[in-house]
């Protein structure tokens, strides 16, 4: 959040998904897309896969936004938080790929991670950040524990996530970014969906 609030001209918002504990009225829903440049979704790890909260919000949540492709051509990023034993991380890289492989899905233009980011040597993978959680011997780290060089390098993919959405959104100058034409499902599918769960496209594509 603080690398994105550092680059003008642009604003974000962060909600949780929905989970125990949580007020379901203050979680991210598929409505929070609308009017949204870029998506970047992270989650901590769970089994080597993103946590099933997370999972659960791509199924109810992003699953509608592939049908109807209301959000080609936006931005889109990913991090992952995990302890695991060990240095591997616990699985962050596999739990990443899963997150870029549903954005990729909704027709995302995906951020990457390279190593001339700051703090890479601590939470590089090529995708996105990965703070460590807990130390090798799975004692967890309080927030104020956590590695300043992760975080540095969490702050420095915020901004290249900022810089590219803003830098995208001026260029574009109302032209498409992503070539449109095929139409998948095909119009009788799309309307019995939308009469079967009311659901219909929620922005344009960009």
């Amino acid at each position: 959040m603080e690398g994105v609030r550092s680059v003008s001209d642009v604003r974000c918002t962060s909600k949780p998904v929905a989970a125990d504990g949580v007020d379901p009225a203050a979680t991210a829903t598929r409505e929070d897309f609308r009017d949204a440049d870029a998506l970047v979704l992270g989650c901590p790890v769970h089994q080597r896969g993103p946590s099933w909260e997370m999972k659960r919000f791509i199924d109810l949540h992003c699953e509608p936004s592939w049908f109807w492709d209301d959000m080609v051509g936006r931005v889109g990023g990913v991090f992952a938080t995990g302890g695991g034993h060990g240095g591997a991380g616990g699985g962050a890289e596999l739990a990443q790929l899963g997150l870029l492989a549903n954005l990729a899905s909704l027709g995302l233009i995906l951020v990457t991670h390279p190593k001339t980011t700051p703090g890479f040597d601590v939470a590089g993978m090529h995708w996105g950040p990965q703070i460590r959680t807990g130390g090798l011997k799975l004692e967890p780290d309080l927030p104020d524990g956590m590695d300043p060089q992760a975080l540095e390098s969490l702050f420095h993919y915020g901004t290249a996530v900022a810089r590219i959405t803003r830098a995208l959104r001026r260029g574009a100058e109302g032209e498409r970014l992503m070539p449109l034409g095929n139409v998948s499902p095909a119009p009788p599918a799309r309307e019995a969906r939308h009469q079967q769960d009311g659901s219909s496209p929620i922005g344009e594509p960009r």
